[in-house]
């Protein structure tokens, strides 16, 4: 299927292929073990704690989850993510800067730049580009994983529709199943077949935050949905811009969600190839993640004029039950 030529649109077609991006599972570790964290250098704690604040202020989910793993490895996790959070806001929040798409660009590269290294130049301050230097050094991530990630959070500044499924996938594989295999040096695995759970959850956890954010986006121009999927519903760009809901959005919606809960019970089995004390962080994760799409449905779909949210009161009620699907399965494998 081809697209018209017109900007900001991605189209799918055949020699697409040979641009995919790669899993870098093979390269994941010399040895499927888990790695050996130790805690960050007495200097280093300033700049992992403001990593930590910002976070736990910007997102609650993810910092719930990742208070789950033992404090090594959750201080580097918060850095992975703040970051991503980071490279992401740098775009996100180009227009409200004033910034040109140009400009964003220009504003990206030179954050790129800064993160690269992995001892930061003399005189660097910013808490996440000193955080971030000091876990990629510690836990041996590849470069090359990272500069995927920004690849994709480049795609923000000239994309703002996706004709397929398949073209969607590559961006939610850039922004959110790196930072997966990314994780996985930090939290471990026994198992380098783990990589490709990890690329099914990042597409699942990055695909439920498009569907919490459709209103959002859509009030920027920006529509994340398949388009061919619209079409089949019979539901328009104008209609999603405008923020209607009806029997056709709602079908449209309840087919997304499905694909995303396929993707969460598909991407169960590798939390098992994990590092024992990094499983209930991974899973807590993906159940935590997989409720929003509950609260999408509580909500009647509205997700114009209303924000998924899952209370922590109900994330706490979840983890009894997340904990007793991980003890099932470490039994399974030591059996």
């Amino acid at each position: 299927m081809r697209a018209p030529a017109t900007p900001g649109y991605l189209a799918y077609h055949d020699d697409a292929a040979a641009g995919l991006p790669v899993a870098w599972g093979g390269a994941l570790y010399e040895r499927a073990v888990a790695p050996r964290s130790t805690l960050p250098a007495a200097a280093m704690r300033p700049a992992y704690a403001a990593c930590a604040t910002m976070i736990r202020a910007h997102s609650a989910s993810f910092y719930f989850s990742a208070s789950l793993l033992p404090p090594a490895k959750r201080q580097a996790v918060l850095a992975l993510y703040a970051f991503c959070r980071t490279s992401d806001d740098l775009v996100d929040g180009a227009p409200a800067r004033g910034l040109s798409p140009a400009e964003a660009e220009l504003a990206l590269a030179d954050w790129a730049v800064r993160c690269r290294p992995p001892h930061p130049a003399h005189g660097e301050s910013a808490p996440v580009v000193l955080a971030w230097a000091d876990t990629r050094r510690r836990f041996h991530i590849p470069q090359a994983l990272a500069d995927e990630l920004l690849a994709g959070v480049r795609m923000d500044i000239s994309i703002s529709r996706y004709a397929t499924w398949a073209d969607l996938w590559i961006y939610c594989y850039r922004v959110a199943s790196t930072v997966g295999q990314m994780s996985m040096h930090i939290t471990g695995a026994i198992q380098r077949a783990a990589t490709n759970y990890a690329i099914r959850l990042g597409v699942a956890l990055q695909l439920t935050n498009i569907l919490r954010d459709v209103g959002e986006d859509a009030r920027q121009g920006r529509i994340y949905l398949p388009l061919a999927d619209l079409a089949r519903f019979g539901y328009t760009e104008r209609e999603l811009l405008d923020g209607v809901i009806n029997d056709r959005f709602m079908a449209l919606m309840r087919f997304e969600i499905a694909r995303a809960r396929t993707l969460y019970a598909q991407a169960w089995p590798g939390i098992a190839m994990l590092a024992p004390d990094s499983r209930l962080a991974v899973g807590a994760a993906a159940t935590v993640y997989a409720a929003i799409l509950g609260r999408i449905e509580e909500n009647g779909y509205d997700v114009f004029t209303r924000r998924a949210r899952v209370p922590n009161r109900a994330k706490l009620a979840l983890l009894p039950r997340v904990w007793w699907r991980v003890q099932r399965m470490e039994g399974a494998l030591r059996g």
